[in-house]
C-alpha cells in the first residue's frame, strides 16, 4: 500500500476515534434510542463522505465529477453532524422526532448523490464514445500517412494517397452501427502496409480501392443513422 493512501487512512480515522472519545468520555454508555440514533446518522453521513472515491466514474473529468459529489456529502454530513449533536444534547425520550428529521435529511442527500451520479454516468459515456470516434479517424490517418511516406511508385502512392484524403476527410462523429466497417477498415490498413512492405502493387491496389469504397460507404451511412 503506498504511503499516501495510509496517510489518507489515517487522517479519515482521526475523526472518528475523536469524536467517539468526546462522545463516551463526556456522556457514557447510556443514551436514550434518539441519542444512539443520531450517534449512527452521523457515522452514516461521515463514512459517506470518505468512500466517496469509490462511487466515482473514471474518465477525463473524473475531478469535476469527485468536486460535485465531494461536495454534496461534504454539505451532507456538515448539516447531519449539526442536526446529530443537537438531539445528543437535547437527549428527547421519544426517537420519532430525531428519525424523522434524519431521515428527511439523508433522504435529500440521497437524492442529490444518485441524481448527480446518473449525470456523471451519462458525461462519462459521452466522452467515451467521443474518444473513440476520435481515435477511430486519428490512428486512421496517422498509419495511412505513415504508409504514404514508404510508398515510392507515383501511382501507387497516388493511390493511397487518395485512401488517406478519403479517410482524413471523414466526420470524426460515428455510430455504434458503423464499428464493425470500421473495425474491418483498421484490420484493411494494416493489410495494406503489409502489402506495402512486400512490394505486391495488386494487393496495394486492391486493398485501396476497397478502402476508398468503405470510406465512402462509412460516410453514407453516417449521413442516414444521423
Amino acid at each position: 500500500m503506498k504511503n499516501t493512501n495510509v496517510l489518507w487512512i489515517i487522517l479519515d480515522v482521526i475523526f472518528l476515534i475523536i469524536f467517539n472519545a468526546l462522545f463516551y468520555v463526556l456522556s457514557g454508555i447510556e443514551h436514550s434510542v434518539s441519542v444512539w440514533m443520531s450517534y449512527g446518522f452521523i457515522h452514516f453521513a461521515y463514512f459517506m463522505l470518505i468512500l466517496i472515491p469509490l462511487l466515482l466514474r473514471k474518465g477525463k473529468s473524473v475531478a469535476v465529477f469527485g468536486f460535485s459529489l465531494y461536495s454534496i456529502s461534504s454539505i451532507y454530513f456538515l448539516v447531519e453532524f449539526v442536526t446529530g449533536i443537537m438531539f445528543i444534547l437535547n437527549a428527547p425520550e421519544s426517537y420519532s422526532s430525531a428519525l424523522l428529521v434524519q431521515l428527511i435529511i439523508a433522504g435529500l442527500y440521497g437524492f442529490m448523490l444518485i441524481s448527480h451520479m446518473i449525470a456523471n454516468e451519462h458525461t462519462a459515456n459521452v466522452e467515451e464514445e467521443r474518444h473513440y470516434q476520435i481515435a477511430y479517424v486519428k490512428a486512421a490517418s496517422i498509419k495511412l500517412k505513415g504508409l504514404l511516406e514508404s510508398v515510392s511508385d507515383k501511382e501507387t502512392k497516388k493511390k493511397v494517397e487518395r485512401v488517406y484524403d478519403a479517410v482524413y476527410s471523414s466526420p470524426v462523429k460515428s455510430h455504434p452501427n458503423l464499428a464493425q466497417l470500421e473495425n474491418r477498415m483498421l484490420q484493411d490498413i494494416n493489410e495494406l502496409e503489409n502489402a506495402i512492405s512486400r512490394g505486391s502493387n495488386e494487393n496495394i491496389f486492391s486493398l485501396s480501392n476497397s478502402l476508398l469504397s468503405a470510406a465512402n460507404e462509412r460516410n453514407m451511412l453516417l449521413r442516414m443513422l444521423n
